[in-house]
This record gives structure tokens, sequence and C-alpha cells, in this order.
């Protein structure tokens, strides 16, 4: 494991003994300046679910719903919708006056195909695509869905998943080619000649933007955009960050690393809170596809060794107010968190050694694909390379930053020809809340989510849990796909954390999300 270490009673520095990062202007009320959790590379938000690419999303583009903080889905880009007496046609009428940022007006021909292409790629979006007949259009502002069977949870996916609605030229491009061209009708409009990535991004405030009349909620309401510019910084340097933020030269750290936050809290100009009131749970995702981890009993033996703690205190630290012990596949606490009965992520490296001897393994390359710029993800790769060594698997750690992890875990490729065995990332509890929507445990193979696990019976039980007639039905069920996936190990859960974030206090209106959201925050 390896941690930065902070000078000696680091929790008495003042904010001068930190790293100086210098910006060219100071802060001033018209821009925002934010630190994200990593380097933005991937500007599609649709051909990938890393969380800085969806933050970026809900920057430049709106969804036809939203959700608020109970996830009930509210009209967002929808004046409201109809749904016909058998339930298989839904008439989604748009609010007038919907703009591009090319200053196009929005069409139901737009948003029918941006439908298309989220659903074909979205967990939750491809199981309502089983059952639709048509993403049609009724007329300019009328979106028509008919359906083969009622699936009365299709405008909760449309609202729960990201479902950005794009022009009508970039919604038809193939979702499993990521866009390069960021236009939206969101509250703010991409800079592209300003994007340097690795470096600096920026949004301006569109002002063709309307807003909705109702308060800000989650992802629902009135979208106001209080700035006129959002400038992000890209800063890898923990201890920088944090120096900038003191500083004032940056007004929002997305995600302050654990053994800064003591710091952090004795500046009064500094708020400290939780960047996702839905908390994080890490992850160890397997290639499926490719040796050595596409056999089973090697995924076993990986799940056996994993001891929680060790991950947990490597981003965490020691004060376990922070994190917990979680051998679930769903986040604990919620409805179906409920921790397996098994012997397994007990950190047996004794029963993993006897599990790869009685497999056979002949020493197949394990590449582990690891960033060096994100916090809370790094140390994982770390801690599983050093597992795997200890349990006789041919390991290699190949560290790059996390945009180059985002872009190569899509590639289907063996490692000899660039490919990958494993990588690490977390999920938020809303990500994998309930057996649809938990894209890291579902079974749809090469559709399915990086690592392409397949499994008919978890995609069968899946659909008895959308059918399920009441809360216990479904408990049941969520249960048995559970332990039919802690014996099939697509994912192995790492543990479950809360992640802080830092701001300075002259920040107001900031909501409460499963991310940042920059409309309605405005500076004192």
């Amino acid at each position: 494991m390896k941690r930065r270490t902070l000078l000696a009673g680091a929790a008495g520095v003042a904010a001068a003994a930190l790293p100086h990062f210098s910006i060219a202007q100071p802060a001033n009320a018209r821009v925002l300046r934010f630190v994200p959790q990593a380097n933005l590379t991937v500007l599609d938000p649709i051909f990938t679910t890393a969380a800085v690419t969806a933050n970026h999303g809900w920057l430049v583009y709106d969804t036809l719903f939203g959700v608020n903080a109970a996830l009930q889905a509210k009209p967002q880009m929808a004046e409201g919708y109809t749904v016909s007496g058998d339930g298989r046609t839904y008439l989604i009428k748009l609010r007038e006056g919907l703009k591009w940022h090319d200053g196009e007006p929005v069409r139901a021909q737009d948003c029918a195909p941006s439908l298309a292409r989220w659903a074909a790629r979205d967990t939750f979006g491809q199981t309502a695509a089983k059952v639709v007949d048509a993403w049609g259009v009724a007329d300019d502002r009328t979106i028509k869905i008919t359906l083969k069977k009622p699936f009365p949870l299709l405008i909760d996916a449309i609202a729960l998943q990201n479902s950005f609605m794009m022009p009508e030229r970039l919604a038809k491009t193939d979702p499993f080619k990521a866009i390069t061209e960021a236009v939206g009708s969101g509250p703010f409009r991409f800079l592209k000649d300003e994007f340097v990535a690795g470096s600096s991004a920026a949004w301006a405030k569109n002002d063709a933007y309307v807003p909705r009349q109702e308060p800000a909620e989650w992802t629902s309401g009135g979208k106001i955009a209080r700035f006129e510019r959002i400038e992000w910084k890209i800063i890898p340097d923990a201890a920088t960050a944090a120096a900038a933020l003191q500083n004032g030269e940056v007004d929002w750290y997305e995600q302050a690393q654990a053994d800064l936050v003591p710091l952090l809290r004795r500046n009064a100009d500094i708020v400290i809170a939780p960047s996702n009131p839905q908390g994080y749970i890490g992850g160890l995702r397997f290639n499926h596809l490719h040796p050595p981890f596409n056999d089973v009993r090697l995924r076993r033996a990986v799940l056996a060794a994993v001891n929680q703690t060790d991950y947990m205190t490597a981003i965490m630290g020691n004060d376990q107010t922070a994190w917990r012990i979680c051998r679930s596949q769903y986040p604990c606490g919620t409805t179906y968190g409920t921790e397996v009965d098994l012997p397994v992520q007990q950190g047996d490296l004794k029963a993993a050694m006897r599990t790869v001897q009685e497999a056979g393994y002949t020493g197949q390359k394990a590449v582990i694909i690891n960033p060096t710029d994100f916090p809370t993800i790094g140390p994982l790769g770390d801690i599983t390379y050093d597992t795997l060594k200890k349990i006789g698997i041919n390991a290699e750690l190949q560290a790059t930053d996390w945009g180059s992890v985002v872009q190569r875990r899509a590639t289907k490729e063996s490692v000899e020809k660039g490919g990958w065995s494993i990588f690490h990332t977390w999920f938020t509890g809303g990500f994998i809340l309930n057996p649809v929507v938990t894209a890291p445990f579902r079974g749809a193979g090469a559709a399915g989510w990086f690592g392409w696990y397949e499994n008919p019976k978890i995609e069968e039980l899946t659909q008895q849990w959308l059918d399920a007639e009441d809360d216990d039905a479904r408990k049941k069920v969520a249960a048995a796909i559970q332990l039919e996936n802690y014996t099939q190990v697509p994912t192995v859960t790492l543990g479950q954390f809360q992640i802080p974030t830092a701001y300075r206090k002259s920040l107001t209106g900031k909501l409460e999300a499963t991310g940042p959201m920059f409309w309605n925050v405005s500076r004192v």
C-alpha cells in the first residue's frame, strides 16, 4: 500500500505550507472554479459511465425527466406525458421554447434517437429496450414510444439513468463510438476551443436556456445558471488542490482526500460535506472475455483473498466512521443491501492459493490497469496487485492516468493486444441500488458493462424482479441474484465509504445530489 504522507503535524500546518497553485485571474462573482475528481478525457456521457464525464454531461445536456431526492421521476424537458389504456403507447410532449446550443429548436426527432442511443448503452435502458417496438415521433413536439408489452418503469428508467438529449445528427451516432462534439440544450455551453485535456475545461452560461419554475431538487426543477462561466482546473496532486482551495484560487474541490480533511476543517472559510448522500462502493472488475479471469475458479480465488479492510484503509485511512465492511452487491443499509452468509472476502490467502492451484492455472498474465491520479481508486490497484502475487497469479500493474483507464477499459482485445484483466473503480450507491440498474452485476454479455459478464440466469431473475407483485417477492429475487453473483463473481465489492467534498463558504445554493450540480450555485 502506498499512501502519501504529509509533513509531521499536518493537522496544524498552515495553508501557506502546502504547494501553491497559481491561477492567472482572481476569483470573482461571475466565474466558479472547480477541481474535478479526475481528468476529463471522454466527452460523451452515453459512451462511458465515468462519473467525471457524467458531471460534464449535466452541465451541457438536459433530460426529458429528472428525479427529486426521493428518486421520483419529474418532467424536465418534458411538459408531461400520457399512457394509452393498454400501457403500450407513451406520448411525451416537449416544453415550448427549448433550443440546442447551436440555436436550432429541440424537436421530438432529436429526442427519439437520443433515447434509442441511450438505451443501447445504459443497463436500465437496455432492459426497457427489450420491450420497445419503436422510439418514434408523433409530431415535432411529441415523442411516441410504442411497446410490445407494458413496462410500467419506462419513465423511471428515463429519469434515473442520465438519458441526455442530443441533436439528431449526434444522437444517430453509433452508441459504441464516442461523440467528440458536445452540443446540448442544458444550462451551460461547452467551450470546445478552451478545452485542454489534462489541464482545464470551461463552460459558459446558456442565455437561451428556459428553466422550469419549480424549485431545483437533485436533477429536477429549475436549473438556473448563476455563474457566467464554470472552469475546471485539473490538479492531480491532492495537496496542491487543497492549497488552491485554501488560498481562494478555486472555489470547490470535488473530492478531498481523507488525510487532508482535518487540515481543511481548520479553515473557517471552507465547508466539508458528503459529496454524495448515497455513498460509494469500491469495485474490482474482471474481464470475462479473456484468460485468466474467464475462468470462474480464478475469480473465486480473488474473492476469497480480498480483505475489504485493506482496501478501505488504503483510501480512507483508519477513521472507521468514514467506511464500513459491506459484503453485498447492493449498498449496505438499503432495501436489498443484506450481506451474504458465505466465507468470502475475508483475506484467506491460503484458500485462494489452493483454488488457483486446483484450477490448473498456467501463468497467464493478469494486467491491472490502474490510475495514478485518482486518490480513491489508485491504491485499490496496488493492493490487488500485491494480493494476486501472494496467491500465485502472474500480475502486472500498468499505471496510467484515469482518462486512459476509462478509454482502455472499453477495448475487448486480449492483454497481448492492449487489453486488460482487471480495473478498479467505485460505484455510487444509486448505480447498484437494485437488480435492474446494477450494471456491474448484470449478465448482458457483449452488450453489457465493461468486462462483459454473460449470465442468462441473472437476466431471467432480473425480469422476475421486474414482474414481482410486492416488495417481499422482489427482496427474495434480489437475494437470489446476489447469491448467483457471489458464485460466478462478475465483480468484487471492496467496501462502502463516503468521500468528502470541500468548498468555499462563500458559495451558496449548492444542491445535494449524486454528483456536483452547477446550477443554482452562486457566490455570496
